[in-house]
């Protein structure tokens, strides 16, 4: 029975997570930066070593694929991303991409003979740090969103998704060409992290991912009037930090007591301008993130809290744009991947569950195009994108094996 190493994984995840911005303090490695181009020469430097078919997409996701027996057999697709939150951990994601190196060096060790080839993918923009909407590389290259799209991204200095992407070397004009479809893959399996405390409170090392929430991420804009701290009346101010104050609240109270249980919503940016001590704010602009596995959960939330953000705007006599940034439905994902998982899993006497995801990665874009699958680790205390994220080498090893024991199934 095959198995990958535990040192060359520790090994690949130490190396990746330095390439960082803000070292001593999280990882901080946005797409198509310093640290994102100097990770991405590193891989490609490893793919190199392993003679793999290297190739590049239309917006920076490497593809580095290993030839199977049966040139015309369809491949199957492994890998994650390599983009951080700012200042988060260096296990998001990561993983993943550490996990598809190692097996197809296990392939390569043993000469394991197989049909189909085995891609190693590695996406950009997973986290959606820098353009403010997550999954772009896998939207792009199933086709979700096209050049229009890329063009409206723009991160906080203005600059567009599609021309940082032109400023890289890629060609973000050509996204058709590079297209995933159905019939084009025989698979897609991420491994990742699970980032929440369900695997880490059971002690058990892995989860076979079945279902993953879906979500609404939306930008709100509210702007009033700035004024002189001191000198404005009470009942003369226009505040729209005083209005999204009152809006965040409503948004907890909602996804708390009202929603589904299931639900979950969270303001995790939020800017004020001029933002000035003794300046009443002229504008604020926050974020609202809504998920949920039940789908009536995120379309009642969005519901009850556009009505909020209207009504508490018109009290204040405030401006309000409400712009939709991102929107996933929930996934099924394949259930014949994740009975192979099982059935690896029992095989080598692992401890695992089926579970479902509330968070996004990459392989949910898949579902709709090939077998999708997605293999959890645990996150100690369900800790995740800040530095303190952690896992366990060895459920890292556990992930690995069950990943490559599952790609053996399928290209055998």
């Amino acid at each position: 029975m095959y198995e990958t190493s535990m040192e060359r994984i520790k090994r690949e995840i130490e190396i990746i997570s330095k390439f960082t911005a803000t070292p001593g303090n999280g990882r901080t490695c946005f797409s198509y930066s310093e640290e994102d181009t100097g990770l991405r020469k590193y891989l490609v430097e490893q793919f190199t070593k392993l003679g793999l078919n290297i190739s590049y997409d239309a917006v920076g996701n490497i593809r580095a694929r290993l030839p199977g027996s049966d040139p015309s057999a369809l491949p199957v697709m492994t890998g994650s991303h390599i983009d951080s939150v700012f200042q988060g951990g260096n296990y998001d994601g990561i993983v993943g991409v550490a996990g598809a190196l190692e097996v197809v060096r296990v392939f390569k060790e043993n000469n394991i003979p197989h049909t189909n080839p085995v891609d190693i993918i590695v996406f950009v923009e997973e986290e959606g740090s820098n353009f403010g909407s997550c999954c772009e590389g896998s939207k792009t290259l199933v086709g979700k969103h096209d050049v229009e799209d890329l063009k409206g991204l723009r991160n906080d200095r203005g600059i567009s998704m599609y021309e940082m992407a032109k400023e890289s070397g890629y060609n973000p004009d050509k996204i058709q060409d590079f297209t995933v479809k159905s019939g084009d893959l025989k698979a897609m399996i991420e491994m990742h992290i699970e980032q929440s405390v369900i695997l880490d409170n059971s002690d058990i090392s892995i989860g076979i991912v079945e279902a993953i929430a879906g979500l609404k991420q939306y930008r709100v804009e509210l702007e009033g009037v700035s004024n002189h701290a001191g000198a404005t009346p009470m009942n003369s101010r226009k505040d729209p930090l005083a209005a999204a104050a009152k809006i965040i609240t409503e948004l907890e109270d909602i996804a708390c007591n009202r929603a589904e249980s299931t639900t979950v919503a969270t303001v995790g940016k939020i800017s004020c301008e001029p933002d000035v001590s003794n300046v009443i704010p002229g504008k604020v602009t926050f974020t609202m993130d809504i998920r949920d596995v039940n789908k009536q959960g995120i379309d009642f939330t969005v519901s009850e809290i556009r009505k909020k953000i209207l009504e508490i705007a018109g009290e204040y006599d405030l401006g309000v744009i409400i712009d939709l940034l991102g929107d996933q439905e929930v996934v099924r994902l394949s259930s014949m991947v994740a009975d192979k998982m099982e059935k690896v899993a029992e095989e080598r006497g692992f401890k695992y569950l089926r579970m479902n995801s509330g968070a996004v990665h990459d392989a949910v874009l898949f579902a709709p195009v090939t077998e999708a699958g997605l293999i959890f680790v645990p996150s100690k205390n369900g800790r995740s994108h800040v530095a303190e994220e952690d896992t366990d080498i060895e459920d890292i090893k556990i992930g690995c094996d069950l990943l490559l024991g599952t790609i053996l199934e399928l290209v055998s």
